[in-house]
């Protein structure tokens, strides 16, 4: 279980959080979801330990976090990737290397059904193509939380829905709990358990897909339209 108790976060003299507090419950696809600014980077980071907050605690299994959380967090950033002379092997030794969960078996089966070529050299992939080798070397780690940040950003529209797919078959929801935010809320609403919806740093609401659908009788984009909407009249 990770929580957010009343976190803020600072950066200088711009507020990036204000007041956060929400649980995501173990064995569950939480999506995060806001306007470019609002605030999702930031929280995979301070979950994932890479980042402080200046107010408020965020915890793992009761555990505050820390930097040395790393062990048990997969993280996949939005940057691009580092060290891009490697071959796309040289990068899964790599993380191998740095991550005793690196599961080789596990990492050949993603980079055949992610079509890739071990031998190429990633600075000579397309943007789409890193982005899959990004999506390979998080979700072949153990770790029982994986997060990842926009994992679909520069993936082809057509390719979307079966890189969806495999997010689904390549991680263990009996161990992981996984967290995504995306700006694709389309095509990832039918994989998402929850919705955390924040919008200038603050939460706006934490809500299960299905109670959103009940309650509301809308999906996500509409619901969100709906709702931004409203607090920008406000």
């Amino acid at each position: 279980m990770i929580q957010l108790e009343n976190v803020s976060k600072r950066y200088l003299r711009k507020t990036a959080l204000t007041d956060i507090t929400f649980t995501v419950p173990p064995g569950s696809i939480t999506g995060i979801i806001g306007e470019n600014g609002s605030g999702k980077s930031t929280l995979l980071k301070l979950m994932a330990g890479l980042v402080r907050p200046s107010h408020g605690t965020v915890s793992f299994h009761s555990k505050k976090v820390t930097r040395q959380i790393a062990n048990q967090v997969a993280y996949l950033s939005e940057r691009e990737l580092a060290y891009s002379f490697f071959t796309i092997g040289e990068m899964m030794n790599w993380q191998a290397s740095q991550f005793v969960d690196f599961d080789h078996t596990l990492a050949h089966e993603i980079l055949d059904f992610m079509k890739l070529d071990p031998k190429t050299t990633i600075k000579h992939l397309s943007k789409g193509n890193q982005a899959r080798v990004k999506i390979l070397l998080t979700l072949a780690r153990k770790a029982p939380v994986i997060l990842m940040d926009e994992p679909l950003s520069g993936l082809d529209p057509m390719v979307r829905d079966s890189i969806i797919k495999g997010l689904i078959s390549f991680v263990d929801f009996d161990r992981q709990t996984l967290v995504i935010t995306t700006h694709e809320v389309d095509e990832m609403e039918p994989l998402l358990d929850q919705i955390i919806a924040i919008r200038q740093g603050a939460l706006i609401e934490q809500i299960a897909v299905e109670d959103l659908r009940s309650r509301e009788g809308v999906g996500i984009r509409e619901w969100m339209n709906q709702t931004y909407t409203k607090a920008t009249n406000h």
